[in-house]
């Protein structure tokens, strides 16, 4: 019984990040009539570092030369994500853009796959190709006649933020390292990169921006990166990869959501079918991934036992 209690905890902890996940499209497209794209980006960031910060005083885990080089590294990579996918931001609905990072979904199983050279059943790479369906149904389901360049940023933001997914499973593996610190690190680097590209639309955002600009921000800053990091870290702990990865993908569906009762947004019919189809295949897709990964390390375990 507190078992599943705990379990029912900790699936709440991780729908609440895919919440605010699902709610900072709408937010940040809010914000960003008012600042470039580097002032917003380094008062969220550097927003939350400071909150980072606050609790890393608490903490006082010692930082390890691990931590302050992968931080870095993780940060520089989360800083072009970031850039990629708020510039696109400015051009396409926060609908389109929540739905088309979810592809990071289905983009990051292949290419750990082909790091590790360890393929994919094909029914995965079906998914994948029922996704890219999607995305085409989802960009012309409102009768777009020339090419939205957002949506072409928001699809290559997915394929980096997929690379910068697999860059930390793979550069983290059996290494001592401390999550919070790097992430802490990551924060920093991004505010320091964003802040370097536009010093005076950073003051100038941070003397302008009115309480719409400022709530948003913070919401950004505490809720979307370290209230839903933190949280996500904690949660992972206690519940298997499979069961948080399945939680976490439900991010398109709150972004679809949130954008239509709070943005006004809308899709068409077309555009419905393809937001559909997008979901659908990455939940199949992430289902199959999932799968295999759990058949392959039962099968690298069985040697070990027999031999033991």
């Amino acid at each position: 019984m507190l078992s599943a209690i705990r379990a029912s905890k900790v699936d709440l902890v991780l729908l609440a990040v895919a919440i605010v996940w699902g709610a900072s499209y709408l937010s940040a497209k809010a914000i960003t009539p008012f600042a470039t794209v580097p002032a917003m980006l380094s008062v969220r960031f550097g927003i939350a570092t400071l909150a980072m910060i606050a609790i890393w005083l608490v903490r006082r885990n010692k930082f390890s030369k691990t931590d302050l080089l992968l931080g870095t590294l993780f940060g520089l990579t989360q800083s072009a994500i970031m850039t990629v996918e708020t510039f696109g931001l400015k051009i396409t609905s926060a609908t389109n853009a929540g739905l088309l990072i979810s592809l990071t979904i289905i983009f990051t199983p292949i290419m750990e796959s082909a790091w590790k050279k360890r393929w994919l059943p094909r029914s995965f790479f079906l998914a994948a190709v029922g996704a890219i369906v999607g995305v085409g149904l989802l960009v012309t389901g409102n009768g777009i006649q020339e090419p939205n360049w957002g949506d072409v940023l928001l699809f290559i933001a997915a394929i980096v933020r997929a690379v910068h997914v697999t860059a930390q499973g793979v550069l983290t593996k059996n290494r001592e390292a401390s999550s919070f610190n790097m992430i802490l690190m990551q924060c920093l680097t991004a505010t320091v990169v964003f802040f370097v590209l536009d010093i005076p639309g950073a003051f100038d955002a941070i003397a302008t921006f009115g309480p719409a600009q400022w709530a948003g921000t913070l919401f950004l800053a505490l809720f979307c990166s370290v209230f839903a990091f933190v949280a996500q870290l904690w949660a992972i702990r206690r519940t298997s990869a499979s069961r948080s990865s399945l939680l976490l993908a439900t991010e398109p569906i709150w972004a679809v959501v949130i954008a239509v009762l709070f943005g006004g947004e809308t899709l068409a019919i077309l555009g419905i079918i393809g937001a559909a189809v997008i979901i659908i295949s990455t939940y199949i897709g992430q289902g199959i991934e999932s799968k295999h990964r759990e058949q392959l390390e039962h099968s690298e375990r069985k040697p070990e036992s027999s031999a033991s």
